[in-house]
């Protein structure tokens, strides 16, 4: 379980996180929703040990992330950023062998390379395994990102904001693999989302902020009704149903 205690985070005398206690990793798929400027990506960043909080303690498997070694924490929680600094002229293997790191140090051992290889494999890459991140689709880009992740193995996985600049239809794809991997794998996943309509068609859970704290955490169904999105939107919202699921209009 990744564990958040009274967990705050200030810039300057903006608070950004207000003492948030959550815990996340019971579902297979939980969605981190909100407004910009809710605080989702600073939640994120202080779970993945990218930011330092001012107050609090967060936990992933009963281990403290300020004082656990980055090589151990990194086996137990893979985190993608949405800002992923990587040369461009890395190929796809070359990229999926770095989520092997916290393993191998860089030394690729028989196991590792089995994990590199189911991964290329489960994310259909293929054949796209020697080329270049540059010449690949921003769906095919993603594809290989989460196979890095994959391929460091895992129980955890942070996703932050995974549909960023791809387009309907690499949107749906993604979000179907990342269910995807959740049920056949047995991965919790906990990625931050700015369609929630995605997060109800994907998630089994939603956790949404607003002004730097929890405003609602349930599962999906329950967090679409029209009060409650209201609440953290700050706008009219109309839920119906469509094919049986539930999908939120904005009317402003």
């Amino acid at each position: 379980m990744i564990a958040l205690e009274n967990v705050t985070k200030r810039y300057g005398t903006q608070t950004v996180v207000d003492d948030v206690s959550v815990c996340f990793g019971g579902e297979g798929v939980t969605a981190l929703i909100g407004p910009n400027g809710a605080g989702k990506s600073t939640l994120f960043g202080l779970v993945g040990r990218l930011i330092r909080p001012d107050a609090g303690r967060v936990t992933v498997g009963g281990l403290d992330i300020a004082t656990t070694p980055s090589g151990e924490l990194a086996k137990r929680l893979a985190v993608l950023r949405q800002d992923n600094h990587v040369a461009a002229r890395l190929t796809v293997h070359d990229l999926v062998e770095f989520g092997r790191f916290p393993h191998s140090r860089g030394r690729l051992t028989v196991d590792d390379r089995e994990h590199i290889e189911r991964s290329i494999s489960y994310l259909e890459l293929d054949p796209y395994r020697h080329r270049f991140l540059d010449e690949l689709s921003g769906g095919q880009r993603q594809r290989a990102f989460i196979a890095m992740v994959l391929a460091q193995d895992t129980e955890y996985v942070l996703l932050d904001e995974p549909l960023n600049n791809l387009d309907l239809r690499h949107m749906t794809e993604i979000m179907r693999l990342v269910r995807r991997v959740a049920d056949d794998l047995g991965k919790r996943i906990i990625t931050v989302l700015h369609d929630v309509n995605f997060a109800a068609t994907y998630a089994d859970r939603i956790v949404a902020m607003r002004e730097g704290v929890v405003v609602a955490d349930a599962p999906a169904r329950e967090v679409m009704r029209p009060e409650v999105l209201a609440a953290v939107y700050d706008t009219t919202v109309d839920v119906r149903e469509i094919d049986g699921r539930p999908v939120a209009l904005y009317y402003g």
